[in-house]
């Protein structure tokens, strides 16, 4: 799909009219982080994308610090108008942040320190199925501190089915897998995705999704009914370049909005 550079102005699509969109933040970071500089700064970047439509605004602390930083997080928790989700992993010291912020959502996420982005789901038969692990822990904490929780999961319904009994609020399917294939192994990851969002519902879980989508490839998974929610980044950043950030935020809005 091409795109014309010109400045099209799209009609604000209301919030209430298709699922929730909220938007990460972490790339305009990763751009003032290149130089040490004050700017862009992602803050203004998630004021900028509420305005235009975004339901929500997603940032992820990572431990080291390479794109957002602690005082981002501080100044979107007291700023943000709609919602803020917070990705962490479960460092003693970024969820010390979360309880005190209490952001509406922490969604956990893997992390390691020598990936580029998120590269896989939470592996929850290891990390959190026991009693006084780091994420079990991570958890009760944040939910006493009144903070809804989502994880970020592949598309097995085993791993699902372990979210269940954490009772956390929501789980984040993780689309790579879909987003990187083509032809039919893209049918075969869609399909996936399709089985796994239905049955977290049943299960009891919010469904959100996210990971790699794009303008070009975000309509089939916008689709999936059970999807109440998508995170999406690094495309919309991208396409800001060319077209500004608010505009870039509309249009994702609306290919959206044209999926359900």
């Amino acid at each position: 799909m091409k795109f014309s550079t010109s400045n099209l102005t799209l009609p604000r699509i209301a919030k209430q009219a298709t699922m929730r969109l909220y938007i990460n933040v972490d790339h305009v970071a990763t751009l003032r982080q290149a130089r040490r500089a004050t700017e862009p700064d992602p803050v203004a970047a998630g004021l900028e994308c509420e305005r235009n439509g975004a339901d929500g605004v997603t940032v992820h602390l990572r431990e080291d610090r390479r794109h957002i930083q602690d005082a981002d997080v501080r100044r979107l928790a007291a700023e943000v108008t709609t919602v803020l989700n917070l990705e962490l992993a479960t460092a003693r010291a970024i969820v010390a942040l979360a309880v005190e912020l209490r952001p509406h959502q922490a969604t956990f996420v893997p992390e390691r320190r020598e990936e580029i982005t998120t590269e896989g789901g939470l592996d929850l038969a290891t990390e959190a199925t026991r009693p006084g692990e780091p994420l079990r822990r991570a958890i009760d904490q944040l939910q006493e501190a009144g903070v809804r929780i989502s994880l970020f999961l592949d598309p097995d319904t085993a791993v699902l089915d372990y979210a269940a009994r954490l009772k956390v609020a929501a789980v984040e399917l993780h689309t790579g897998e879909y987003s990187n294939a083509t032809g039919a192994l893209r049918d075969k990851a869609l399909a996936r995705l399709r089985h796994a969002a239905a049955h977290a519902k049943a299960a009891g879980l919010a469904v959100h999704a996210g990971h790699g989508l794009t303008y070009e490839n975000v309509k089939p998974v916008a689709a999936i009914p059970e999807i109440e929610e998508l995170n999406i980044g690094h495309s919309i950043v991208s396409r800001a370049v060319f077209v500004g950030l608010g505009q870039a935020v509309r249009e994702m809005r609306a290919r959206i909005h044209e999926a359900r």
